[in-house]
């Protein structure tokens, strides 16, 4: 299922993007506002979910495999969503939870054959490193006292 020093490198990969987005989403949060942030952080996992059905559909993967695809969309999605207007530990939950989809079906599983393994490996630290960096986040916010006008920390 690949060599080790690919699947490190691939890991190293994602970080290095993990970076990055971390770098846009903390410039975006002191420029634009939490509310951006949120958006930006939920938007981000919409496409890190909807690339899947993206896959699925070049490879001309039938109806079943663009519905599980679907499906993946509206609970990372939908999770995202409860967070952006509710506790953003939500977010948190789908970003960590969204590797057990890019590595559990698609690098171990059936979806295999159609998801590129750079990307399901890449995906791996890149969705954990984010889910830390929101965590981080809401606790930086608690610590600093902020809280929206419903009591949940902007």
């Amino acid at each position: 299922m690949g060599n080790p020093p690919l699947i490190v490198g691939l890991l190293i990969n994602g970080a290095a993007y993990a970076a990055i987005f971390v770098v846009v989403a903390l410039l975006m949060r002191y420029f634009a506002g939490v509310a951006v942030w949120r958006v930006l952080v939920v938007a981000t996992l919409f496409v890190a979910a909807g690339l899947y059905v993206v896959f699925a559909l070049r490879a001309g993967e039938g109806t079943t495999w663009i519905v599980i695809e679907a499906v993946g969309v509206a609970v990372f999605g939908g999770m995202g969503v409860v967070g952006l207007f509710g506790r953003m530990w939500w977010i948190v939950a789908g970003w960590a939870l969204h590797p057990l989809w890019d590595v559990g079906l698609h690098y171990l599983g059936p979806g295999r054959p159609f998801v590129p393994e750079t990307h399901t490996i890449a995906c791996l630290s890149f969705d954990l490193l984010v889910a830390a960096y929101v965590a981080i986040a809401i606790g930086v916010g608690r610590l600093r006292g902020r809280r929206s006008s419903r009591g949940r920390v902007a």
